[in-house]
């Protein structure tokens, strides 16, 4: 009955790896491979933790 009024942390975790793809999508037009590298590579630290969240709920 509570569980209605829990946030899903999913969802705020999908907002904040789509924020992170598209500053390296940012940083990738403006030339600054390095940055892209590190950003991209925050974006999979995020998925990774998004796709265990899903597992463990399923």
């Amino acid at each position: 009955m509570f569980g209605l009024f829990k946030k899903d942390p999913t969802k705020a975790l999908r907002k904040k790896y789509d924020i992170k793809l598209e500053q390296a999508m940012l940083a990738q037009r403006k030339g600054d491979i390095k940055s892209y590298s590190m950003l991209t590579a925050e974006a999979e630290a995020i998925w990774a933790e998004i796709q265990s969240l899903e597992s463990a709920k399923a």
